[in-house]
């Protein structure tokens, strides 16, 4: 009937919608490629916890605010496993952000020069997904760790927060150039919190095997 084919039309149209709505945040996130978590191969992985994995796609740990980290060699599917939950939080029309430590503590460093820190602070404080990836592969001068501990401390229990690096918790304090300064930011991103450490083969090497 007539008014069915409205109807379909404006389904359709809403459906429309929501997928533009849903693209758009996936572009602002600034992921830099798209990876999903039904293109992760666990049995690569098979010490990794697929299951816990799986259950936290649903996206639980957001309105928990609680925190991911991933720890392991290069190569071993961090950043896929970030970027998949990432976009999993974008399809549910959640604010995302992804960036690198470097590109992070460069626009901390950048505000806190112009004047803007704060607002800048207040901004990623009130994402949904903040996603920090390479954190360790630089060392951070004293300065940019003190603004990347503020960082961490806004959103402290407001706003869940995913890490990957390739250095395991102890020797974090070489990363951020001060014991006192990395102890402050484990606690917190540690205290509500799913740590993974993945150990096993690299992805890139998969095909050289």
């Amino acid at each position: 009937s007539y008014q069915d084919y409205l109807l379909r039309l404006v389904e359709q149209e809403v459906l429309s919608k929501i997928d533009r709505s849903i693209n758009r945040r996936i572009q602002i996130a600034g992921f830099p490629q798209i990876k999903r978590l039904e293109e992760f191969d666990f049995s690569y992985q098979p010490q990794l916890d697929e299951k816990l994995i799986r259950e936290l796609a649903a996206l639980g740990f957001l309105s928990d605010r609680k925190n991911i980290i991933f720890l392991g060699p290069p190569g071993v599917g961090k950043t896929h496993l970030a970027i998949a939950l990432g976009i999993k939080a974008a399809q549910e029309r959640k604010r995302v952000l992804f960036c690198t430590a470097e590109q992070l503590t460069t626009q901390l460093a950048a505000s806190d020069i112009s004047g803007s820190l704060h607002s800048l602070i207040n901004t990623l404080g009130r994402l949904d997904l903040l996603i920090i990836d390479e954190l360790g592969y630089l060392e951070l001068t004293k300065k940019t760790a003190s603004l990347f501990f503020r960082l961490i401390a806004k959103r402290y229990e407001t706003g869940s927060v995913i890490v990957t690096s390739n250095k395991p918790f102890e020797e974090w304090g070489n990363i951020f150039q001060d014991d006192v300064v990395a102890s402050a930011i484990l606690d917190r991103l540690l205290h509500h919190s799913y740590p993974f450490f993945i150990q096993g083969k690299s992805f890139r090497m998969k095909n050289f095997t």
